[in-house]
């Protein structure tokens, strides 16, 4: 008899083994859930203004908007009614009905009815560029978008595919079929 409970001995601790970690895998996975993330936001920002500067102290851009919501998740701030200006010279406003901020702020992504003007210099008339989708990288002050552009600057107008802006240059090269109808600026 002392032979066959010497033989189970090592069954009955391999099942109080298996017993104790399948209670502490338990105890675990309560306090690490298996199912998605929840995306609530954990905090909300009305009527704002945000300014940036560059490392000499000049004032680069201001951002104004309606409200901001920001999701701890992936770390990302969905913005309602952004106005972005950029105060170099000639300055350069920007429009959308939102933007998707990204978790370092380096990457925005400006979401329907995206409007940039681009002020003239010496009373010349403004270039208005609009198009549904943008994406901007607000430090280096460019942008892109695969989506349909169009420009306008009094009654010349172009339509592209897509483009890629730079601010800073004032360059701006369209993307795909480009159309456009150009008019002479007349001077009295």
């Amino acid at each position: 008899m002392n032979s066959r409970a010497a033989s189970l001995a090592p069954l009955a601790l391999m099942a109080l083994l298996t017993a104790v970690t399948y209670w502490l895998y338990r105890v675990v996975q309560a306090d690490n859930p298996h199912g998605p993330l929840r995306h609530d936001p954990d905090y909300v920002v009305e009527q704002f203004k945000v300014r940036r500067f560059d490392l000499d102290g000049t004032l680069q851009h201001t951002l104004y908007a309606e409200k901001m919501v920001h999701y701890p998740d992936d770390d990302t701030s969905l913005v309602t009614t952004p106005h972005l200006i950029y105060h170099r010279q000639p300055p350069t406003e920007v429009f959308a009905r939102q933007a998707l901020v990204g978790r370092d702020g380096k990457e925005v992504d400006l979401i329907d009815e995206v409007r940039v003007i681009r002020q003239g210099l010496e009373g010349a008339l403004p270039a208005v560029l609009e198009t549904r989708l943008l994406k901007v990288f607000p430090d280096d002050e460019t942008a892109t978008t695969n989506t349909p552009v169009t420009i306008t600057k009094g009654q010349s107008i172009v339509h592209g595919s897509g483009l890629d802006l730079d601010n800073k240059t004032g360059i701006t090269t369209l993307h795909g079929r480009v159309t456009s109808t150009l008019y002479r600026n007349r001077s009295n």
